[in-house]
């Protein structure tokens, strides 16, 4: 079993930035792919990002050039830097990891884009 902790999430004004951070615990092998879901008021969750334990990456289209994504392998850590944030990205953002052929989340931490 893996537990996930998220840390950074906050009120920020239109085009600031934030970092969020994401801790890995409990596994025993390297996680295979680590990411960031959101699910907005009214949404579905939706993917934001991810990152495969050899590096590879994938963004929506939405946070592209916008948002990265990076991980510390020794550390079981996922971060996802967020500038130029807008009021849509107005979401809780779930930490996500594939491990061992199964699903694990976090609990979520609220990000909201607001003047």
């Amino acid at each position: 079993q893996v537990q996930l902790v998220e840390s950074g999430g906050g009120l920020v004004q239109p085009g600031g930035s934030l970092r969020l951070s994401c801790a890995a615990s409990g596994s025993r092998f390297s996680i295979n792919v680590m990411g960031w879901y959101r699910q907005g008021p009214g949404t579905q969750r939706e993917l934001v990002a991810r990152i495969a334990s050899g590096g590879k990456t994938n963004y929506a289209d939405s946070v592209k050039g916008r948002f990265t994504i990076s991980r510390d392998n020794a550390k079981n850590t996922v971060y996802l830097q967020m500038n130029s944030l807008k009021s849509e990205d107005t979401a809780v953002y779930y930490c996500y990891a594939y491990y061992l052929l199964s699903d694990h989340w976090g609990q979520g931490t609220q990000v909201t884009v607001s003047s």
